[in-house]
C-alpha cells in the first residue's frame, strides 16, 4: 500500500501535464483532490461531453445564498486532469479538502472572523475554497513573514511567498517567474514531484509553524481523508494537492491529534453545483487568491507541445491585425528571434511570456506600449467563457435563466459587447424583458444606455458582459420564485411593498412596465397612487414624474397596459402646477439648483407627453414663477428661458425680464444667478437675440468695480457651458458693438 503526493500548482499547464503523465504511469486505483467533498456527487459532470472548461463548482448555503465560495479549473488545472483521468480509468475519485459544511459553518460561530463571509461578489473569489498557496498558488494566505537563518548561500528575508525567496535564490525577479520556466514550461517533469516535495519540506521546516486553526483543521481533515482510503484497502492511493501542503499529507503521524482538531466542528447545510467560469477570473486582478497571471497563456502552454513562441506571436499579430494595426509575417519572425536572444542572454532555457511580451513591444508595437493592453485583454487574460450541460443539477431559476437565453438565441458571454434591440421585433422585445427583469433581481447582465437609436423610439442600447459571480445572485434571487418572470414579479411587489418615497414607486412602475410584469402592477399601481395622494413635497412630485411620463409615452411600443398610470399622471401634473409656484420662494442656493433640475427634467417630460392641457396648465404656473419677486433668482430665470423656448413670452417680454433683473436695484449676485437660469447650456439665446445681448452688456458694462469682481465667477460659470463656437461668435458680436 502506498500513498504518492503530487504538489500542483493550481491552475498550472506544466503541472497539470506532469500529472497526466505520473498518473499513467502509477496506474493508481483511488485518486483524492484537494477539494470540496460537499460535492463529490458532481463529480461524474467532469466527464459529461458538454462540459466545457473553464467551471467552477459553486458551494453555498440555501439558506443564505451569499455565503458562497467558488472552486475553479480550467483546462490546464492539475485537478481537472486528475478529475479526467479517474473518470476515464473508471477509478474512485474524491475532494478531500475540509468540507464548506464545516467552514461556512464556523461563519455563524461567535468567534468566527467576520472576513470568513465576504459579500462582495470579488471578494467571494478569496475565501478558504481557493487554495492560497505560494506565490498565491503554493502558500496559505497566512503564510508568516519570517527570516531563514543566515547560511553560506542562502541569508535573505523569507518573504510571505517562500518561493519568492527560491526564486532569489535562482536568478528570479519573482517565484511566478520561477515556477512557469522551472515546472510550467517542461516537457517532461514526471519525476519532478519528489523534487518539489522535498523543497517545500525544506521551507516549512524553515517556517515556523504558525498556520491559523482553520489552515491545520484543512490539512488534518485531508490526512483523515487519506487514512481512510488506506483503511479501504486501496493499495495505490495519488493525492493532488496545493504544493505548500504535501510535506503534511506525506508524513502523516498518528491520527489521534487530527481527529482532536476535528472534533466538534460546526455544520451548516450546503447545496452545491457546476457554473461557467471565465479567464478573467482565474487571475489575480480578478481577486481571486489562487490565481495566476496569465490564464490565456497558460491555455497556450497546454494546447501547444511545440513552437509554441511562433504560435504565441502569430496570435498576436492576428489580433493587432484584427484592430487594424501593422503586424507583418516578417516582424513575427523577427520577434521570436528577438525572444530568443532575450532568453539566452537571462540564461533560460525557452523565452517566458516576460521574453515574448518584450519583443512584442519592440518589433510588433514598434516601442508603443497601449497595444500591449489589447493584448493583455485578448490573449494573456483571454475572455474565454466555459459551458456547463443544461442537464447539471441547478435550481429552477437557474434551469429558467438557462432555458430563456437558448430560446432567445441570447448566449451568456464573458466579452463586453453593445447590442441594439428594435422592440417591434418579437425576439428582440423579449430578450429586452429579459435583461429588465435580471435587473430587478439585482443580476445585471446587462446595464441599458439608452432608448431610441436608429430604429427611433423602437429602439434600445445595451452593454451586456456575464460576470462569473451573477451565478451565486441568480442563487440569490431563488427565493423570489422559480422562473425569471414570477421571481421579478415577487420582488418588484416586495420593493414597493418597503419604499418609503414616491419617486422609488414611479421608478419602480417604470422597471415593472419595460419588464413586462403584469403580474405585479395592480400591486405596485395601488401602493403608488396611495403614496401620491399623500405626498406634499412640490420636489419630490415633479421627481416622480418623469418616469410615469415615459411610461405612459411609451409603454404601448411594447403593447405594455400603460394606459393604467394616465390617472397618476393627471394627479401629479395638477398638483405640481398649483404648488410649484409657492414652492420657490424663500430658496437657498442648493435647493434651488434641485429645483432647477426637477423643472427642466419636467418640462421635457410633458413636451414628450404633448398632451395640451398639462402644457397650459405648467406654462401657467411657471409664468408665474417668472413673475415672482421673491423667486430666486435661478429658478426665475430658467422660467423665462422655458417660456421663450415654447413662444409663451416672446423675445421682448424676457428683454425686460432681463432689463428688470439687471437693474441697478438688484444684487450683482443675485442677476448673475437669473442670468444662468436664463443661459444655462447654451449660448443659442444671445446668438438669435441681440436685444438680449445688448442688454446683458450693458448690465456688465455698468457695473462698478467691485461688485464686477463678485459677480465674474459666477457669469464665467454660465458662459463655460457654452460650446466654443458659440462663445467665439458672442465675444465677434461685441466686439461690433452687437
Amino acid at each position: 500500500m502506498t500513498v504518492h503526493v503530487f504538489g500542483i500548482r493550481h491552475h498550472g499547464p506544466g503541472s497539470a501535464r506532469s500529472l497526466k503523465r505520473a498518473l499513467e504511469q502509477l496506474r493508481p486505483d483511488v485518486v483524492l483532490i484537494e477539494g470540496p467533498p460537499d460535492a463529490d456527487a458532481l463529480v461524474e459532470w467532469a466527464g459529461h461531453g458538454e462540459m466545457r472548461p473553464p467551471v467552477a463548482l459553486l458551494v453555498y448555503a440555501p439558506d443564505a445564498p451569499q455565503h458562497a465560495v467558488y472552486y475553479p479549473f480550467a483546462t490546464f488545472s492539475p485537478e481537472w486532469q486528475a478529475l479526467h483521468y479517474a473518470l476515464g480509468q473508471k477509478i474512485p475519485v474524491r475532494f478531500m479538502d475540509l468540507p464548506q459544511t464545516h467552514q461556512l459553518g464556523a461563519e455563524d460561530t461567535d468567534d468566527a472572523p467576520t472576513e470568513a463571509a465576504p459579500q462582495d461578489p470579488a471578494a467571494l473569489l478569496v475565501t478558504e475554497a481557493a487554495p492560497q498557496d505560494p506565490a498565491a498558488f503554493l502558500v496559505t494566505e497566512e503564510a508568516p513573514d519570517q527570516t531563514i537563518p543566515p547560511s553560506d548561500t542562502l541569508a535573505t528575508p523569507l518573504p510571505s511567498d517562500p518561493l519568492g525567496w527560491l526564486a532569489h535564490a535562482a536568478g528570479y525577479s519573482d517565484g511566478e517567474r520561477w515556477w512557469e520556466h522551472m515546472v510550467e514550461q517542461r516537457r517532461d517533469g514526471t519525476d519532478m514531484f519528489a523534487a518539489i516535495l522535498e523543497a517545500m519540506t525544506m521551507l516549512r521546516a524553515a517556517v515556523p509553524d504558525t498556520a491559523n486553526l482553520r489552515e491545520q483543521q484543512r490539512e488534518a481533515w485531508m490526512r483523515q481523508t487519506i487514512r481512510k482510503a488506506e483503511g479501504e484497502g486501496f493499495a495505490r492511493i495519488a493525492v493532488v494537492c496545493g504544493a505548500w501542503h504535501g510535506p503534511a499529507l506525506a508524513e502523516r503521524g498518528p491520527a489521534k491529534p487530527d481527529a482532536v482538531l476535528l472534533k466538534g466542528l460546526p455544520t451548516r447545510k450546503v447545496a452545491a453545483t457546476w457554473i461557467p467560469w471565465t479567464h478573467g477570473r482565474l487571475s489575480y486582478a480578478s481577486g481571486y487568491g489562487a490565481g495566476v497571471e496569465s490564464p490565456g497563456w497558460y491555455a497556450h502552454l497546454w494546447e501547444h507541445d511545440d513552437q509554441i513562441e511562433v504560435r504565441w506571436l502569430t496570435k498576436v499579430a492576428r489580433l493587432l491585425r484584427a484592430h487594424d494595426l501593422d503586424a507583418s509575417s516578417a516582424s513575427v519572425i523577427e520577434a521570436v528571434r528577438a525572444a530568443d536572444a532575450l532568453a539566452a542572454l537571462r540564461d533560460r532555457p525557452r523565452p517566458g511570456l516576460v521574453e515574448l511580451n518584450e519583443a512584442t513591444l519592440a518589433v510588433l508595437c514598434s516601442g508603443e506600449a497601449r497595444p500591449l493592453a489589447l493584448i493583455h485583454d485578448h490573449l494573456i487574460v483571454g475572455e474565454v467563457l466555459g459551458d456547463v450541460p443544461d442537464e447539471t443539477p441547478q435550481l429552477p431559476l437557474q434551469r429558467d435563466l438557462a432555458r430563456e437565453q437558448k430560446r432567445l438565441r441570447f448566449p451568456a458571454e464573458a466579452l463586453e459587447k453593445m447590442v441594439d434591440f428594435d422592440l417591434r421585433k418579437p425576439n428582440d422585445l423579449e430578450r429586452s424583458q429579459l435583461l429588465h427583469r435580471l435587473i430587478l433581481l439585482g443580476v445585471p447582465w446587462g446595464t441599458f444606455i439608452a432608448a431610441g437609436s436608429k430604429t427611433g423610439t423602437f429602439g434600445e442600447q445595451w452593454r451586456v458582459a456575464w460576470q462569473p459571480e451573477y451565478a451565486v445572485q441568480v442563487v440569490e434571487a431563488s427565493m423570489w420564485g422559480t422562473d425569471i418572470a414570477t421571481a421579478a414579479a415577487a420582488k418588484a411587489r416586495y420593493i414597493a411593498e418597503t419604499a418609503t418615497s414616491l419617486p422609488a414607486l414611479t421608478k419602480l412602475i417604470d422597471q415593472v412596465m419595460v419588464a413586462n410584469l403584469p403580474a405585479a402592477i395592480p400591486d405596485v399601481m395601488a401602493r403608488l397612487q396611495a403614496a401620491a395622494a399623500i405626498a406634499t413635497d412640490v420636489s419630490l412630485l415633479m421627481e416622480a414624474l418623469p418616469p410615469l411620463v415615459r411610461v405612459l409615452r411609451y409603454g404601448n411600443v411594447r403593447g405594455t397596459a400603460a394606459a393604467l398610470v394616465a390617472p397618476v399622471v393627471d394627479g401629479l401634473v395638477a398638483r405640481i402646477t398649483i404648488g410649484l409656484p409657492p414652492a420657490t420662494a424663500a430658496l437657498d442656493d442648493a435647493a434651488a439648483e434641485a429645483l432647477y433640475t426637477h423643472m427642466n427634467a419636467v418640462n421635457g417630460s410633458l413636451q414628450t407627453l404633448d398632451d395640451a392641457a398639462h402644457l397650459a396648465a405648467w406654462r401657467q404656473a411657471i409664468a408665474v414663477v417668472g413673475e415672482q419677486q421673491s423667486a430666486h433668482g435661478l429658478i426665475a430665470g430658467a422660467a423665462a428661458r422655458l417660456l421663450l423656448a415654447a413662444r409663451f413670452w416672446d423675445a421682448d417680454a424676457v428683454g425686460r425680464k432681463l432689463s428688470l433683473a439687471l437693474s441697478r436695484a438688484a444684487q450683482p449676485t443675485v442677476a448673475a444667478s437669473w442670468i444662468e437660469g436664463l443661459l444655462r447650456g447654451g449660448g443659442l439665446l444671445l446668438l438669435t437675440d441681440p436685444v438680449l445681448l445688448g442688454v446683458l452688456d450693458s448690465w456688465v458694462m455698468q457695473l462698478p468695480a467691485e461688485q464686477f469682481v463678485a459677480v465674474l465667477p459666477l457669469v464665467r460659470r454660465t458662459f463655460s457651458t457654452f460650446h466654443a463656437p458659440e462663445r467665439r461668435t458672442i465675444g465677434a458680436s461685441l466686439r461690433r458693438g452687437v
